[in-house]
């Protein structure tokens, strides 16, 4: 486990906003992995599955979410403690029992989302895990299931979301 702190800061960009930096030493530590998945223990508080992504000035930094941000209380310049580990789990982001469940039972949207890349594994998940209750974690992973047997793996998050309004009122 290696730890830093850093300020929260923000691009002037549309595609990424907030961010700590991960200090050059930090990142080199970790270089020689094959995959840059991680668990942050943000100020003693949140822990968070997260990735190092590249600045494209030779550094790296870690997204910090608006939920994050919020649940932590900060804003841009306020310093936070990070202890980061490399991430161990199947797919680099915490699965609910009821989307393993779905992967356990049905063989054909198993085989089919073991396809996909790594990136949509961990979108997939993180969209039926997120809710707080148990009955829409359930629902979201079998209308995931339903959605990728019936395009046959070939995964459209547009078509997706219209699909997860369809299947509520079937």
């Amino acid at each position: 486990m290696k730890t830093f702190t850093a300020d929260l800061k923000k691009f002037d960009s549309n595609l990424w906003y907030y961010h700590l930096q991960v200090p050059e030493e930090i990142a080199k530590h970790f270089e020689d992995s094959k995959d840059k998945r991680f668990i942050c223990l943000l100020n003693d508080a949140i822990k968070i599955h997260c990735a190092f992504m590249p600045d494209g000035q030779g550094g790296f930094f870690i997204n910090i979410n608006k939920e994050v941000r919020k649940k932590l209380n900060i804003e841009v310049g306020d310093k936070v403690h990070v202890q980061i580990e490399k991430d161990e789990s199947k797919y680099g982001i915490e699965i609910c029992e009821e989307f393993e469940e779905i992967l356990a039972q049905d063989e054909a949207f198993s085989l089919l989302f073991h396809k996909l890349t790594k990136g949509k594994q961990r979108n997939l998940i993180y969209i039926a895990t997120k809710p707080k209750r148990s009955e829409t974690r359930i629902n979201r992973s079998i209308a995931i299931a339903e959605y990728i047997k019936m395009v046959a793996g070939k995964l459209d998050f547009k078509e997706l979301n219209q699909f997860f309004k369809d299947f509520k009122n079937l």
